[in-house]
């Protein structure tokens, strides 16, 4: 029989934002906990399922999965399983619910089994793992509110974790360092979704745990989010004063590469109260403490992720565009774009809308239409970001040009976009 994909499941794991890996390690760490036995699944194990090679998991897996999902197997798309004499015997499910009740990120020890179990710095690089497949889901998509909520539970499963037994002072910092990533993370995915109010309550949720870990990079990120934060809210003194933190820490006095992430950044707050001189002052020291940064330098994920000369023009097309410097922000814009690494879909797509916006304003209307056009329709109809600032486009393009063929041409691609 040929094998015919489930494509319940892909949409399941789409939405919850699993990677195979993801759920193949979620998976084996509840069979582990709560048979004893470790579990079996790898990366290939999940896409057979997937493609329907596996048309239902082993008992224990199926168990497992249906306590990850809180959906039944055959929910999520697989059929009931035929069991020959020679099959394991089930896992009784009450089981899996009792001791689930008493766990999180790993499936902790139920009443009545035996002590509490080590978490140790294996389970600290799970918890990485899991923050660097965030960190890749906000470049591909950003600002959805799945990653969002996605990266809060993730928060809350790793104090969980703190929870579920024995650990180390260092184990124990390495746990709220990385809840304090997750809650950045909801952070600044809320922040790019423009959902302000959400953002502030992952903001001091973040900060409480960053502080008890006393890492001051996670420490730099959440109050440089803070800065971005209040920059977007159209509250300059507030996001120079948040950002004057991050620049304030040790670290960044340490290592160049922050250093020059905060200069940029201070340089897109200045746009925000109309400091050009301090705008181009700012970006010009940020280009040189880059330049002094050691590439050898090990650093946070988060920050390698995105970081580099790319980032600044980006900032500075943003930045010029609030001055109403076209020019000099559309130049930006082209640099930027031929600067950005593959990953940063996301990035592409709002640095694409600020180049039209900057062509439009310099009436190359029909460059800046062909420009707006090239954004994906899936960014341009999913991305909140995006599409505010297409419909602040389109809402320009009206007024610049009404009546002309690039303008009746941008309303006819919106409605097949919107679609």
């Amino acid at each position: 029989m040929d094998a015919v994909p489930n494509h319940v499941l892909t949409a399941w794991m789409k939405e919850q934002g699993y990677s195979s890996r993801e759920l193949a390690d979620r998976i084996n760490r509840v069979v582990g906990e709560l048979t004893g036995k470790p579990g079996g699944l790898d990366d290939s194990s999940i896409r057979a399922w997937r493609s329907g090679r596996v048309r239902c998991p082993k008992s224990a897996q199926r168990a497992a999965l249906e306590l990850v999902s809180g959906r039944t197997a055959l929910a999520l798309g697989f059929v009931r399983r035929t069991r020959t004499k020679d099959e394991e015997q089930p896992v009784d499910r009450r089981t899996f619910i009792t001791a689930a009740a008493t766990t999180a990120f790993t499936g902790g020890p139920a009443a009545g089994t035996a002590g509490p179990r080590r978490v140790g710095m294996a389970d600290v690089a799970l918890v990485q793992q899991r923050f660097s497949d965030i960190i890749a889901s906000d470049h591909l998509h950003g600002g959805q509110l799945r990653i969002e909520m996605h990266a809060a539970t993730l928060a809350d499963e790793t104090l969980a974790l703190q929870r579920a037994g024995t650990a180390s002072q260092r184990v124990r910092a390495s746990l709220y360092a990385a809840a304090a990533s997750f809650r950045s993370s909801a952070m600044w995915a809320a922040i790019d979704g423009r959902r302000f109010g959400d953002a502030s309550n992952h903001m001091r949720e973040a900060q409480v745990l960053a502080e008890l870990s006393g890492d001051p990079a996670i420490k730099f990120r959440i109050w440089s989010h803070a800065g971005t934060m209040y920059r977007h809210m159209g509250r300059p003194v507030e996001a120079a004063a948040a950002n004057d933190v991050a620049r304030g820490l040790g670290l960044a006095r340490r290592d160049p590469m922050f250093a020059s992430l905060g200069l940029a950044r201070h340089a897109a707050i200045y746009a925000s109260a109309g400091d050009r001189s301090s705008v181009r002052r700012s970006f010009g020291h940020a280009r040189e403490a880059m330049n002094r940064a050691d590439p050898g330098e090990v650093r946070p994920v988060w920050l390698t992720a995105f970081y580099d000369a790319a980032e600044i023009d980006s900032l500075a097309l943003s930045a010029y565009s609030l001055l109403g410097d076209w020019a000099t922000a559309e130049a930006h814009g082209h640099r930027c774009l031929a600067g950005l690494r593959t990953h940063m879909v996301r990035s592409k797509a709002i640095t694409t809308v600020r180049l039209a916006r900057a062509q439009l304003e310099q009436r190359e209307v029909e460059s800046a239409v062909v420009t707006a056009k090239s954004v994906p329709a899936d960014a341009a109809a999913g991305h909140p970001r995006v599409a505010v600032m297409l419909d602040a486009f389109g809402s320009r393009l009206d007024l610049i040009a009404p009546e002309s063929g690039p303008a009746d041409e941008w309303r006819a691609h919106m409605v097949r976009v919107k679609v």
